[in-house]
Parts: C-alpha cells; sequence; structure tokens
C-alpha cells in the first residue's frame, strides 16, 4: 500500500483541507468552547452534500484527517458514521445531525455521554437487543470535559424510536467511528508537528533558533514516521471495513484482514501518536504550550478527549487482545461493550 495519498485522494483531502483552513481557524475553536460546535460552521460543511453521496470509508477517513487538522468544531465523525442509519426515518434526516452512541443504553435505558449528543437530533445505538434510532430535542448543553466536546446523556426509549435490526448491527458502525477517529487523530498528529517544527525555527536562545539545537532536533525527528505509520494503518483499516477484509487474525503470519480488528489497530495506534505528538510539540513551546493563546494546547487537549470518549483504552487493547488470541472457554467475566 502506497504511503502518500492517490492523485484523487489528494484533490479531496486538499479541497477539504482548504475548507476547513478558512472556515474553521484557531478564533472559531475557540469561539465554539465549552460546548464544542459551531452551528454557522456546520450549516455551511451540511451545504456542500456530502452526507447520502455515497462516499466510502477511505474516501470519508481522507477528509477527516482534513477535519483533525482544523479540529473543528463540527461532529464530522459521529454524523459521517450515523447519517445513513438515520435518513430511513419518516420525514427523513433533512439538515439534522445524526450521531451514534458508542455504548449501549443502560437499564434505565439511557446512553451515557453520547459524542454529539448534546447537539445532535437522531441518536443510533443499542437499546437491550435491537439498534435503535430515537429522533428527540438536543439538549444544547453537555458536562465540561477535557476536549471541549459536545458530549451529552441521550434517552434510548423517548422520542420517535425506529428498531433498525439486532444489537449486533452495531458492530459495522463502531468500526467506522474508529477509522474515522483514527484518521482525525492523524490530523491532530500532523498539524501538532507543523505548529512544533514552526515555532522552533521562530524561537531564539543564545542567539539561535532552537530548532538548531541537536536535543530539539532528536525530539521530532521520529514523529513523522510515526504519522505516516498511523496514516497507513488508518487507511488499511477504512479498506478492510469499505468491504475489502476476509476476517483474517493470523498474528504467527502477520496476516490480518479483520475490519473490526484493523479498525481498533488504527483507533489505538493513532490515539497514541497524536498523544505524543502533541506532547512534544507542548514541550517545545515551553511555558507557552500551555497558554491559551497558543494553539498547541487546543491540539494537545483534542488528542486525549477524542481517544477517550470510547472509553479506557486497556479495555479496548484487552478486547483486541481476544480477537488475535480467543479466551478460554470457561466462563469468565466479558469484558466486551456489546
Amino acid at each position: 500500500m502506497e504511503l502518500a495519498f492517490s492523485s484523487d485522494q489528494r484533490d479531496l483531502f486538499d479541497g477539504f483541507e482548504l475548507f476547513f483552513s478558512g472556515e474553521s481557524g484557531p478564533a472559531v475553536v475557540r469561539r465554539a468552547e465549552p460546548l464544542g460546535h459551531d452551528a454557522d460552521l456546520w450549516r455551511r460543511l451540511d451545504a456542500m452534500e456530502l452526507w447520502g453521496s455515497g462516499a466510502s470509508v477511505a474516501d470519508l477517513a481522507v477528509i477527516a484527517e482534513a477535519f483533525g487538522r482544523s479540529i473543528a468544531p463540527v461532529p464530522f465523525v459521529e454524523h459521517a458514521v450515523a447519517s445513513p442509519y438515520a435518513a430511513g426515518l419518516a420525514g427523513g434526516l433533512g439538515h439534522g445531525i445524526a450521531t451514534i452512541s458508542l455504548r449501549p443504553a443502560d437499564d434505565n435505558g439511557v446512553w451515557r455521554l453520547v459524542p454529539a449528543g448534546a447537539v445532535a437530533d437522531v441518536v443510533v445505538g443499542v437499546d437491550r437487543d435491537e439498534l435503535v434510532a430515537v429522533r428527540s430535542a438536543p439538549p444544547g448543553t453537555g458536562p465540561l470535559n477535557h476536549a471541549s466536546a459536545p458530549l451529552a446523556d441521550r434517552d434510548s426509549r423517548h422520542g420517535e424510536r425506529t428498531v433498525l435490526g439486532a444489537s449486533c448491527a452495531i458492530a459495522p458502525l463502531l468500526a467506522q467511528w474508529k477509522v474515522l477517529t483514527a484518521a482525525a487523530l492523524v490530523g491532530v498528529a500532523s498539524k501538532a508537528l507543523e505548529l512544533a517544527v514552526d515555532y522552533v525555527k521562530e524561537r531564539h536562545q543564545f542567539g539561535v533558533p532552537i530548532g538548531s539545537f541537536q536535543a530539539v532536533q532528536h525530539g521530532l525527528a521520529d514523529l513523522p514516521g510515526s504519522i505516516d505509520g498511523a496514516r497507513l494503518l488508518t487507511h488499511e483499516a477504512a479498506a478492510s471495513v469499505d468491504g475489502g477484509g476476509t476476517g483474517r487474525c493470523d498474528i504467527a503470519h502477520n496476516e490480518i484482514d479483520d475490519p473490526l480488528a484493523l479498525a481498533s489497530m488504527a483507533f489505538l495506534f493513532a490515539s497514541d501518536v497524536a498523544a505524543h505528538a502533541t506532547e512534544r510539540s507542548l514541550h517545545f513551546h515551553g511555558g507557552y504550550g500551555f497558554a491559551e493563546e497558543y494553539d498547541i494546547q487546543l491540539y494537545y487537549r483534542r488528542a486525549r478527549g477524542w481517544a477517550l470518549i470510547h472509553g479506557a483504552p486497556a479495555v479496548e487493547y484487552l478486547d483486541l487482545a481476544d480477537r488475535f488470541w480467543p479466551p478460554a472457554a470457561a466462563p469468565h467475566e466479558s469484558r466486551e461493550h456489546w
């Protein structure tokens, strides 16, 4: 697989990079905090009629990277995943926002900390043994969080409720969410590296740019390889989710073509890379890195917050390990979310 985008992917990336960089600069991101949603920006993105266009997950991953580079305060990932399932509701989705609950409803029928739950008109998720879509008024508010993301609890049993299938049908939606979030985190990491390089060229100590110091160079030199690796794995996962996967998980021969496993691998690796890249960038900004007027703190917070929306990474690692090495048949307490 090529490390670089194809010519079509490059055109797609450049187009959305131009849109997001022009429409969602740091001032827009700051203005949208703490809720983390800009309704005007959403209307402009929605007007591009991307939804329902039949775009593949691979194409959406290209756009998600551009979205991540600008940390745009709109629910691009969640809506891209959930909108095809919400479009069949009575009256259609229209210009509403759809999202996915990453966890099943609790015993009281509440979906907890739904991504974009504060602003979404329709939530797709699991309630008991069913995959359902529920249309209800968004609360417009949610708990404060590290990434200034519009999280909120939502009710799975009140509102316009449509059964979409069995609960197991959530699996491909979760895989798509993980792949697109991984792509967005690749965008966060690549932009964080750019911010670091630009800063160490401008910041002078002892009469020279700090980027001329070998220790600083060493601290940034390994990031491009990690970012390219995360991008490569993310696009391999996207291709598998799009239908090219066979379900193979042969660790001994390094042959992994299971869409669910690759989605988890991409999500976990991109999360680590984004956390590492933003930490390095913030570190080389010195004390300025923690200052609100510097952009790196925006990326630092989202690199961690976006990765935690799905839950504790340790659980995801353990579930992935179970895919590679299925646990013994003896009864045990499952870690599975579904």
